[in-house]
């Protein structure tokens, strides 16, 4: 997996966040453990979504480069702000920008280094367990391809 899959799968699981804290118990389900269904083009990849900063989310997932755990991190409110990307605690020249749409829809634009290169769509499903989220990158960044992809997570 390269840097730039782990960004694009990143920008997915961002989503998986937008639900707060002070929202009501159904929008809670966003807060936990997250696994995506591994496919053959995609590795295994968890995400812990937890309240912080206010009304804010920490988005930390874990993955592993050819035997080295990967830990990629953001803090966002959730509201379309910026929100740094951090590498093992590094910045890395991503941010995300978030937005709450509906209680179960929610967009992302990702930019790497000031410059917009992909979005996601995402999709919680009515009980809250499953993520469907759509990227659509729109040139290839560090060897990710462009082009339209779908991931699938579900909550632990």
């Amino acid at each position: 997996m390269t840097m730039s899959t782990a960004r694009s799968l990143a920008c997915s699981l961002a989503l998986l966040g937008v639900l707060g804290p002070v929202r009501t118990l159904h929008a809670q389900l966003g807060i936990g453990t997250w696994v995506r269904e591994v496919t053959p083009t995609t590795t295994a990849m968890t995400m812990k979504v937890e309240p912080c900063c206010g009304e804010g989310h920490r988005l930390t997932y874990h993955f592993d480069i050819n035997g080295t755990e990967m830990i990629l991190a953001l803090s966002s409110r959730f509201d379309g702000s910026e929100a740094d990307v951090l590498m093992n605690g590094k910045p890395s020249g991503e941010t995300m920008a978030i937005t709450q749409v509906d209680d179960r829809h929610f967009e992302t634009i990702v930019k790497l280094n000031g410059q917009p290169f992909g979005t996601s769509k995402a999709t919680l499903s009515a009980d809250g367990k499953v993520l469907t989220v759509v990227n659509d990158f729109s040139s290839s960044v560090g060897g990710n391809p462009a082009g339209k992809s779908t991931e699938t997570w579900v909550r632990q």
